[in-house]
């Protein structure tokens, strides 16, 4: 116990040091996870026996992401992606296997030797590429989104890689490397004739579907109902640990399964709730990944036969890119999203070890090259933080050669441009108008009844806190151009605005208020327009009295506005003596401004109603522009948080 306490303590002293150190230099996180890695391992040399474990352990980091990245893609988007997935990941996969199969066969290895580097040098690292498509924004370009494609369809190629690694044994035994139970699932595979293997194949990948689309919805419902967070969070990890467990049993993909449940899921109304209960595991786990690839890493080796293990980790990732490069430029890629495309999947992947491994279980690769080919796969994850560098210097040389900086984005999409927060009997008006006026927009809620409700009527939303930070991330408050703060708590939606507005200074915030206390909170707290949620019903009351009372129409109409230019101009003068945290009777400077501006009211509101019924028209200029409003709209054109309503 106290060994793990101390190595735990060493990892994240490493970790906390190194990772942000990294980050503040431009060089990423995933560069930051593998210097600790290095200094822990090759360094330090504080690993041992417990390294292999904890890189397993480790492993379902990849798992996590994949499913999260599932979240992102609803079966529809997925099927619109097969032209990527069979056209660039299969060219992909087909030029580089070939390839390096042919290199290896003329340095002098067998035809089953060449196969197999070929199968476990052509995939690329999912784990690093990833996160670092999303750290740097990358994702939604189509350079990025062709990557996620090409690494989409290695991760589904490395279930057949596996099958048919069998069949390129030299019959010289397995290793008998302690491997049996790492690859329990690959064996129970290979004793079932080939229909059988098939089937079960099949109905793995069935049940999944079947298991995300008509199990895990009910059973979350019923979680939900407990009101216990952590109860929430334990399901959500139970959904991937589960399916990942069903995956290894018939010798699958985890990440293919979790994948594949993740899509199901995309359209549901528990999406963002996963999102932020796994999101935290994610990172810790992948981060853990990455340091064990850096404390993996033999320097050894390294440090015997430097220029053969350099040479072959720079061949590697010039012959990919120049795979990548062709398979661009036939695709008629655009010149940033070419280079983003190559030099994001120069690498060699995660998935590599694991097929290493079973290789040298079957005896199809001798030790000596099999550790080798683990330090070049090493070397070259390495590297692709370096890569990723290079690709922002060569942009940013294009950019400044060409004067066209802003193609740079042009193919990045602002998939949820408006964010309602709250779907209530004030954010469902809101939404239905929003969404009937041909707007997208994305709607939040903890109320899972109200968001199952809007689902029977045809809207879509989703279940989660809006004040938890997580759940609004997840939402997309980083590219939102509007949030509509509409919850029922007035704290809630305070607390919503003042988050929202410290991380995105930008963004245009429209808040529901209370009463006029409310308004003055919200006002502080940099909602931009605050409307108040009875005013304007309370106002056609007033009108419908004055028109049953003996006034026309036309002239209930008109007091109706003077009423409410008259009170939104008394609002933002009490609304600069108002003191937070200060009860308005204890307000003396309040006090007597509202008592005198109460005892001129009723003057000014017969006297511009006299002139308004004696103009016989309706106003215009400044008073016809404020006429929409009925609420507080905070001047743009003054910084905050002193600018005028």
């Amino acid at each position: 116990m106290e060994q793990f306490l101390l190595l735990a303590t060493v990892y994240l002293i490493t970790m906390v040091i190194a990772v942000p150190v990294s980050a503040r230099l431009g060089l990423g996180s995933v560069l930051g996870y593998l210097i600790c890695g290095i200094l822990i391992g090759p360094v330090m040399h504080l690993t041992g026996s417990e390294m292999t474990e904890l890189q397993h352990f480790a492993e379902f980091g990849v798992v996590m992401m994949l499913f999260l990245i599932g979240l992102e893609l609803e079966p529809r988007s997925l099927w619109n992606m097969r032209h990527k997935l069979l056209g660039l990941g299969g060219a992909q996969i087909g030029l580089t296997m070939a390839l390096i199969t042919v290199v290896a066969l003329a340095f002098g290895q067998s035809w089953q030797i060449a196969v197999a580097l070929g199968m476990i040098l052509s995939l690329s690292s999912t784990a690093i590429v990833l996160q670092t498509l999303t750290e740097k924004g990358l994702m939604q370009t189509a350079g990025g989104r062709s990557s996620f494609a090409v690494l989409l369809t290695q991760d589904i190629a490395v279930i057949p890689m596996i099958a048919l690694m069998p069949l390129l044994t030299t019959g010289a035994g397995h290793g008998g490397d302690g491997h049996t139970e790492e690859h329990l699932g690959q064996a129970f595979m290979a004793g079932l004739p080939g229909w059988a293997a098939t089937l079960t194949t099949l109905a793995a990948v069935l049940v999944v579907i079947l298991i995300g689309q008509y199990v895990i919805r009910p059973v979350f419902r019923f979680v939900v109902a407990s009101h216990l967070h952590e109860m929430e969070t334990a399901m959500s990890l139970l959904i991937v640990v589960g399916i990942a467990s069903l995956m290894i049993l018939v010798g699958l993909s985890p990440a293919l399964g979790t994948f594949l449940a993740g899509v199901m899921l995309a359209g549901s109304e528990f999406r963002h709730a996963l999102e932020s209960h796994i999101e935290p595991f994610k990172g810790l786990l992948l981060g853990l990944f990455f340091i064990t690839v850096g404390a993996g890493m033999d320097f050894g080796m390294l440090a015997q036969d430097p220029v053969p293990i350099l040479t072959a980790t720079a061949l590697l990732i010039a012959g990919k890119w120049g795979v990548l490069w062709l398979i661009a430029r036939t695709g008629k890629m655009k010149r940033h999203d070419r280079s983003l495309f190559t030099l994001s999947l120069a690498q060699a992947g995660e998935f590599g070890f694991v097929l290493v491994s079973f290789a040298v279980s079957l005896a199809i690769l001798p030790g000596n090259l099999a550790r080798a080919t683990l330090l070049v796969i090493a070397l070259s994850m390495l590297a692709t933080p370096l890569l990723f560098i290079l690709h922002e210097q060569w942009m940013r040389r294009f950019a400044d050669t060409t004067g066209d900086k802003g193609d740079l984005a042009e193919d990045i999409r602002d998939q949820q441009p408006i964010i309602i927060a709250g779907i209530g009997r004030f954010g469902q008006v809101i939404n239905r108008m929003v969404t009937m006026s041909g707007f997208q927009t994305t709607v939040l809620d903890h109320d899972l009844k109200l968001i199952q409700l809007m689902r029977h009527f045809g809207f879509k939303g989703y279940f989660g806190d809006p004040t938890r930070p997580e759940i609004l991330t997840a939402a997309g408050l980083n590219n939102a151009r509007i949030l509509v703060a509409a919850l029922d708590d007035p704290a809630a939606n305070l607390k919503l605005i003042n988050y929202a507005r410290e991380r995105r200074p930008d963004l245009h915030i429209i808040a529901r208020a209370r009463d006029r206390v409310n308004v003055y909170q919200l006002y502080a707290a940099g909602a931009d327009d605050i409307v108040r949620e009875t005013f304007d019903s309370s106002l056609r009351a007033a009108r419908y009295v004055l028109e049953n009372a003996g006034l026309s129409e036309y002239e209930a109409s008109e007091l109706e506005k003077i009423y409410y230019r008259l009170d939104r101009a008394s609002l933002r003068e009490l609304a600069e003596v108002w003191q937070p945290g200060v009860p308005l009777d204890e307000n003396p400077a309040y006090m007597q401004r509202s008592h005198e501006m109460n005892r001129t009211l009723e003057s000014a509101l017969m006297e511009r109603f006299a002139n308004s019924l004696g103009s016989g028209h309706e106003p215009d200029g400044d008073e016809a522009e404020d006429e929409p409003e009925h609420g507080l709209r905070r001047n743009r054109d003054r910084a905050r948080p002193g600018g005028r309503f």
